[in-house]
């Protein structure tokens, strides 16, 4: 009775939420796109020509958005789950934190990138500490594999959770990149203690 209750709360919360109906609207897969039409916005992030790389892409909203502000762009996604085919976008299946997956999209580059994106996170427990660290651990896992590809303008961008290991991700950042930023869009639920950390001009 507990889980039906929970699932109307979520139905009928999905039903008010302007940025659901307005992604159906826009034809984007998930409300999360306006998340990074947020964080585009404000960084100026994409244009013509670039080589992206969408870690944690399912659904796949960000791809769709970033192949409509970057014309003429590369882009790799990447997810545990299938996902149906994006533009001219290279798929690649598999859990990000294996090598194997690592290595697949190496594969897949032939030049330093300009944008690695992340929106990944665990499944949550309800325990918000517990997600806040597992998803800033996945944070790490994405900003360690990223530096290593980057262009030296590029940026890395990702989702993390306030609290947890926030300081430790920020610190990483730093030492990483010379631009440091923390920006929750307004797209981002008022009650999730989401965020995103957006770097730029690696080290």
């Amino acid at each position: 009775m507990k889980k039906n209750k929970i699932s109307k709360n979520w139905v009928n919360k999905q039903r008010r939420d302007i940025y659901v109906r307005q992604s159906k609207v826009d034809g984007y897969r998930a409300r999360s796109a306006y998340k990074l039409i947020e964080i585009d916005e404000k960084f100026k992030i994409f244009k013509g020509g670039l080589s992206i790389i969408d870690i944690g892409a399912a659904p796949g909203s960000w791809s769709q958005y970033a192949l409509k502000a970057s014309k003429n762009s590369k882009l790799i996604s990447v997810d545990l789950k299938k996902m149906q085919p994006i533009g001219n976008s290279v798929q690649i299946q598999g859990d990000f934190t294996e090598d194997k997956t690592q290595e697949e999209i190496k594969k897949n580059i032939n030049t330093k990138v300009d944008v690695v994106m992340s929106d990944m996170a665990v499944d949550t427990t309800g325990i918000k500490n517990i997600d806040a660290i597992q998803t800033g651990e996945l944070c790490k896992e994405a900003m360690n594999f990223a530096k290593d590809l980057m262009k030296e303008n590029a940026y890395f961008i990702s989702k993390i959770f306030m609290g947890g290991i926030i300081n430790e991700i920020v610190a990483d950042g730093k030492k990483y990149f010379k631009e440091v930023k923390v920006f929750k869009p307004k797209s981002s639920r008022k009650d999730s203690k989401e965020s995103f950390i957006i770097c730029r001009k690696i080290r």
